[in-house]
């Protein structure tokens, strides 16, 4: 049986195949993402799953940034199991950015994205071998993968605003994954979005109740 192609279907939803990849990747993503809202160390591990299974789907779709993405958020995820590991009253705390600092990341998503279309645009191009089809909505593709860098990058360092670019995030890859016809992915980003609004209020509520400990300290 080959588990990691998504043409290997475990059921079928609505006329719709779900592989058995596309189905443990997403149950996996959809535990991590709901661990990361209650601000539990799990996540990270369990994202690892989700992390390598959806990196054969992205390159079976030929969605190749969000495949290269992949790369990076194993990275990222060692190093946030690691930075979040211990006592939870002993951990760094959850902190917001400055105004300065969201500027600087904003300029960052733009610029990014316009270097990351660049490269990925032209993959098959550079490696006809390995990239024998161009890539699919560059553009957009480039962009969801520059903010999920920069979101899962403050997510390990434990800063709010994580969620605000994992919202808008989740909402693009509803539309990009369900036209790509990964509509199981599709929904599961449908379920992150939910989960991200929530991740949110929980997290500000965290950030008020370190601020009032503060104080009475």
């Amino acid at each position: 049986m080959d588990f990691v192609s998504v043409q290997n279907v475990f059921f079928r939803v609505f006329q719709y195949n779900v592989s058995y990849i596309e189905f443990v990747g997403t149950i996996a993503g959809i535990i991590a993402v709901w661990l990361a809202a209650k601000n539990n160390v799990l996540t990270w591990p369990i994202g690892l799953i989700n992390i390598i299974l959806f990196f054969f789907i992205f390159f079976q779709v030929r969605l190749y940034s969000d495949m290269l993405l992949q790369v990076y958020f194993f990275a990222i995820g060692v190093y946030g199991w690691f930075f979040w590991k211990g006592d939870p009253l002993e951990r760094i705390p959850i902190k917001l950015l400055s105004v300065n600092e969201r500027r600087f990341y904003v300029l960052l998503i733009c610029f990014g994205t316009l270097i990351f279309a660049y490269l990925i645009g032209n993959l098959h191009l550079w490696f006809p071998s390995v990239f024998p089809e161009r890539a699919s909505y560059v553009y957009w593709d480039s962009l969801v993968a520059v903010m999920s860098i920069v979101a899962n990058t403050l997510l390990a360092r434990r800063i709010v605003e994580n969620w605000w670019l994992w919202i808008l995030v989740n909402c693009i890859c509803i539309v990009l994954y369900y036209s790509k016809g990964i509509v199981f992915v599709s929904f599961e980003y449908f379920i992150f979005l939910i989960l991200a609004i929530y991740g949110f209020a929980n997290w500000n509520r965290e950030i008020k109740q370190q601020s009032q400990q503060a104080t009475k300290s």
